[in-house]
């Protein structure tokens, strides 16, 4: 006798539409992030920005993944890994898929209106790259870069959030009136941001890069097949020591940016523990196994916890 499988509810088909018995995804935004804030801060930046920070990346992280499966689902029935994902096995439709979507992203915003004018006007541009990058993988033969300034986009957004004070001095002209023009605006929300918060987001997009890579590796015969446009593709057998690469040219970039801000030593001794995960990674991928790549891009959250543990003990012991 048969036992019939009921089928899934439909709070276990959305759940598993944003992936979420996976978080290693979310995390790989959060540390970065909370680094973000940290290092704006000078110091622990306040419960409220945490909490904001913390839910809005695990909120834009699933209203990315309903995006991205709409977006792939014709690609995705023909990818072992991805066949028999809600959208793409007919479980949930492209409309209930998209207003999911919409529906976390708004419930993101509500937290950013928690936060000031600066940083909710950057986060228009972060929705912008969030909505672009699933289409990039049609035509650019590096999407993983678009994916690392989107998935590294938080950090211009802790800076905002936490520098709010110059943004709103440079509205006020020579003559102490507010300059409420669209100059004066823009200029005022790109103070917001330092220059070293962007080179600490370009040292990010390598990290992004490097474990993209593994997980478009893991697909790679797959996406040969369909047509699909990934770095893995594009790097071909220099991959391994392009991802290789990527991760140390991600270190060393967050190294000069904080170097003069957390102390020295424990910075220092943080990158050795950094550079330990690196080897693993090496070690997991050179064969350019499935199951290796696979392993090496799921543990890569505990190489951005690393960096975030640098950071928050560098700045408590200077």
């Amino acid at each position: 006798m048969s036992v019939v499988t009921p089928a899934p509810s439909r709070l276990s088909l959305y759940l598993d539409l944003i992936r979420w018995n996976r978080p290693a995804g979310w995390l790989l935004l959060l540390w970065p992030t909370l680094a973000a804030l940290w290092l704006a801060a000078d110091g622990f930046p306040g419960w409220h920005l945490v909490a904001v920070f913390t839910l809005g990346t695990i909120l834009m992280r699933s209203a990315g993944c309903c995006i991205n499966d709409v977006a792939d689902r014709d690609f995705d029935r023909h990818v072992k890994r991805t066949a028999q994902r809600p959208v793409t096995s007919g479980r949930i439709g492209t409309a209930e898929a998209l207003g999911l979507g919409a529906g976390l992203a708004v419930v993101a915003f509500l937290l950013v209106l928690t936060t000031n004018f600066a940083t909710i006007a950057w986060s228009f541009i972060g929705l912008f790259l969030t909505l672009l990058y699933p289409f990039a993988k049609r035509a650019v033969s590096m999407p993983q870069a678009v994916l690392g300034v989107a998935f590294s986009f938080g950090i211009p957004m802790a800076f905002a959030a936490v520098q709010a004070g110059p943004a709103l001095e440079l509205l006020v002209s020579p003559g102490g009136s507010l300059e409420l023009t669209p100059a004066g605006i823009w200029r005022g929300v790109q103070a917001s941001v330092p220059v070293w918060a962007w080179v600490l987001l370009l040292g990010n997009l390598f990290w992004v890069v490097a474990y993209d890579t593994e997980y478009a590796m893991v697909d790679r015969d797959d996406d040969l097949k369909i047509g699909m446009k990934t770095s893995a593709i594009t790097l071909g057998r220099f991959d391994v020591a392009a991802v290789t690469g990527c991760y140390l040219v991600f270190l060393a970039i967050w190294t000069l940016a904080v170097w003069s801000r957390v102390h020295p030593g424990v910075w220092l001794s943080t990158m050795a523990l950094a550079l330990a995960q690196v080897v693993w990674h090496h070690r997991l991928i050179r064969d350019r196994t499935r199951e290796g790549c696979f392993q090496a891009f799921r543990i890569n959250h505990w190489l951005g916890f690393t960096a975030f543990g640098g950071v928050v003990a560098g700045l408590a012991w200077r």
